[in-house]
């Protein structure tokens, strides 16, 4: 089935209500290029974050809510440390290949050798130090010295999402959702098998195993399609001369991965306040659970947004600004379409789902319907969150997260006493502040100043043009 099939199929399952939408995107370049990205970027998550889920699921049935516990603690934990390892070089890598692999082949070649030779070494570097740390944080911050093995084992996994992190920004810099979406897919259909096989096997190191395997996997088909791509638009990657793009570190990497790590740091501190709490790995197993399907809720968003990124990226390198608000508008509109269906159905269904997961997660419905209602708050900031960083404008996002950090913990230590609901419900407040303030501030200022700026434009290309016209009548 080609492309074309796909696509027809989409659009013959699209609501009505969002039937001028479709039309209006393929209607207007960008709009054309967008619904490209996403299409691709959906066809491979959408078998990836299928399989996961199913995955998730199953993993969880064969090893219980204790040890699934376990595993959420685990994967916070390397998440957090993995914010550092990635260094922002995803976004870095999107944003400036998207602008320059046309304009300046030469720069985006070293930029992508950058982005490498980073993600590579800060990687390692925090492996070395995460893996000797691990029993001291299992026994003193988790208090858990029996996931001490566990936590060493995940090491490769924070390697691995790293270096997969920085190819996934060049790849999406170049626009290769098609390449994106094929290695997502097989990813994804191995994924399945090894994590499945691995809980039933070997318990939480099978689990565990299963994922480092399969991430792995993904990496070297990623490195294959990066080269690929690389040739395909004339960008000769050059390691020797690519620190003299060490400015663009400061301008965008280190707000990205500060604003990572307040992310990533906050989460993790607050799951650890939910894990020392009486009965702390039960709940923390409920709160891992409903978080599946908050990703799940998100992912085609997050495609979206990913796929609107380079876009941006590209139409303000260009100085389009009439262009850039539109698709900012667009992907607002697409992933509030998507996403409120998906919280509505999810807000009716949510006993039905938590039991999926087994006896023990019977009543714990609440905890999925916050988990919910968080998820379509963050598929309106996503967009604007992309359109900041296109701007350039990443430090207003970090302190912005900040805010966002300060909300979540002051929330959780009031809230925490309900369990796995008080945490989503602390999440769900975070976000709420954030996307107030987000908003407001992109749509008054940031998107006005443009307006006025295409005003501007306009205003003087009347008169220049009225006075070519005058200048050019010969008098007699």
């Amino acid at each position: 089935m080609q492309s074309r099939d796909l696509k027809k199929i989409l659009r013959d399952l699209t609501p009505r209500a969002l039937e001028g939408l479709w039309i209006r995107l393929e209607a207007t370049p960008v709009g054309e290029r967008l619904l490209r990205g996403a299409f691709w970027t959906m066809i491979g998550s959408m078998v990836s974050r299928a399989m996961g889920l199913a995955a998730a699921v199953l993993a969880a049935r064969l090893v219980g809510k204790l040890v699934y516990g376990e595993l959420g603690i685990i994967q916070t934990t390397v998440g957090m440390v993995g914010t550092l390892a990635g260094f922002g070089m995803s976004t870095t890598a999107s944003k400036f290949v998207a602008e320059l692999r046309v304009k300046d082949p030469d720069r985006a070649g070293k930029i992508i050798a950058l982005c490498s030779l980073s993600s590579w070494g800060i990687s390692l570097a925090l492996a070395s130090v995460l893996f000797p740390l691990a029993p001291w944080l299992c026994k003193h911050t988790l208090a858990a010295p029996q996931l001490t093995g566990y936590l060493q084992a995940s090491v490769p996994l924070l390697i691995l999402g790293g270096v997969n992190g920085a190819q996934l920004g060049v790849l999406l810099g170049f626009e290769a959702f098609k390449s994106v979406a094929r290695v997502n897919s097989l990813t994804g259909l191995l994924n399945f098998p090894l994590v499945v096989g691995g809980a039933l096997l070997f318990g939480l190191a099978g689990i565990i195993c299963g994922m480092i395997s399969a991430q792995a996997f993904g990496c070297l088909l990623n490195l294959r399609a990066l080269r690929r791509e690389a040739k395909r638009c004339r960008v000769r990657i050059s390691f020797r001369s690519c620190m003299s793009e060490l400015p663009i570190v400061w301008q965008f990497s280190i707000p990205s991965v500060l604003t990572q790590i307040v992310m990533s740091a906050v989460g993790w501190a607050t799951a650890t306040m939910l894990v020392r709490q009486p009965n702390g790995l039960n709940e923390m197993g409920t709160f891992n659970a409903a978080n599946q399907w908050f990703n799940a809720a998100l992912w085609l968003p997050m495609m979206i947004s990913s796929a609107a990124l380079p876009v941006l990226s590209e139409r303000v390198g260009a100085d389009d600004k009439h262009n850039s608000i539109k698709l900012l508008w667009m992907s607002i509109i697409v992933n509030l379409g998507i996403v409120l269906p998906i919280v509505a159905f999810g807000c009716l269904a949510s006993p039905f789902i938590m039991m999926s997961y087994g006896a023990g997660f019977k009543g714990t419905w609440p905890t999925l319907v916050a988990v919910l209602v968080t998820a379509g708050l963050l598929s309106v900031e996503l967009p604007i969150g992309e359109f900041l960083s296109a701007c350039s404008l990443v430090w207003l996002g970090f302190w912005s997260n900040v805010g966002w950090g300060v909300v979540f913990l002051v929330s959780s230590a009031l809230l925490l006493k309900w369990g796995a609901l008080g945490l989503a419900s602390a999440r769900m407040v975070a976000y709420f502040a954030h996307a107030l303030f987000i908003s407001a501030y992109v749509m008054i200022v940031v998107v006005s100043r443009h307006k006025a700026t295409i005003k501007s434009d306009k205003e003087v290309r009347v008169p220049k043009a009225v006075a070519e016209a005058v200048s050019s009548i010969n008098p007699t």
